[in-house]
């Protein structure tokens, strides 16, 4: 059947192709990659129907402006890239303009990246300040193995990357909650900071937080000038647990008294939860491992359900 607008397999040329679960971030976005094919899948099925591509035409990409937006990827251009530790690293990328990705707390956003020929997608939360002008920043660990890793270890200054968004995020009101209790593993740190930042520079917000920060070593701590500096506000308190190291002997002196080594256990916490000078609402990062354990702990000390959010 050959009609104007061409053959059956010109037709099969331009059906969207399903995502492959490695595109998917399993984050939860609104709306996931899944979401974003059917409703292009719906549309090729309508144009083909009616034997019209020009219907099809509607399909963007990605768009062209430095808006990020849920439902398509918008380019965005690296402006420096800083290696914390040998394999952690704090990406800034440029907002033309002196644009703001208006982030709410905690919201994460979605990087595409391709590997051998194959998409990938990963959610990262922005480490910078919601309202950050000109630029934005992510904390990225990158794995040996990792797919979307081998694809991050070649970015340098100037390389033009992909982003969409943005997703999630936790509904922080100032003085809501009398205590924040973080518990932030590694990278996990990342969507603590937004709220921390939002916190000591607000006056008004008088909500007391505990950050508990988990690390193989100390040199694996991220942004500790950043923590120091955080530290120093009269209503917030950090602590470090390291799971590798030895004793707190070779530690600089004003770490050894905040830091725990070993791992977050249930007495442990229940140790932190007592000194908290509220009952806290507790925030949880990490991986699926450290957010089931922190979550067990936590409902075992008496904290329920409503009581803690995981990221």
């Amino acid at each position: 059947l050959q009609t104007m607008n061409g053959s059956e397999d010109d037709w099969l040329a331009l059906k969207p192709q399903e995502p492959s679960p490695s595109q998917c971030c399993g984050s939860g976005c609104k709306p996931c990659i899944y979401d974003v094919y059917e409703k292009e899948l719906a549309q090729w099925e309508r144009s083909r129907a009616k034997q019209d591509k020009s219907l099809l035409m509607e399909k963007k990409e990605q768009s062209n402006n430095s808006e990020l937006n849920p439902d398509t990827f918008t380019p965005f251009s690296i402006s420096s890239v800083e290696q914390l530790t040998e394999d952690t690293y704090q990406y800034k990328f440029e907002l033309p303009g002196n644009g703001s990705l208006r982030l709410s707390l905690g919201q994460h956003i979605v990087l595409r990246g391709m590997v051998n020929g194959l998409e990938v997608q990963r959610a990262y939360t922005p480490i910078s300040p919601g309202n950050a002008e000109g630029y934005f920043e992510v904390l990225i660990k990158c794995y040996e193995a990792g797919l979307m890793s081998q694809y991050i270890k070649t970015w340098k200054k100037g390389d033009i990357v992909f982003w969409r968004g943005p997703f999630g995020g936790f509904p922080y009101r100032p003085n809501k909650h009398g205590e924040l209790l973080m518990l932030a593993s590694g990278t996990g740190l990342a969507p603590m900071l937004p709220i921390l930042q939002s916190i000591t520079e607000n006056e008004e917000d008088e909500t007391f937080v505990t950050l508990v920060g988990c690390f193989c070593t100390f040199d694996k701590i991220y942004l500790k000038p950043l923590l120091r500096d955080l530290a120093r506000y009269w209503n917030i308190r950090i602590f470090y647990i390291l799971s590798q190291e030895t004793s707190l002997e070779k530690l600089p002196w004003s770490y050894q008294e905040n830091t725990y080594i070993g791992r977050l256990n249930e007495d442990l916490m229940k140790t932190i939860i007592n000194s908290c000078r509220r009952r806290p609402f507790v925030l949880i990062c990490g991986s699926s491992a450290f957010s089931e354990d922190m979550s067990r702990y936590v409902k075992a000390v008496g904290i329920d359900e409503n009581s803690y959010f995981v990221f």
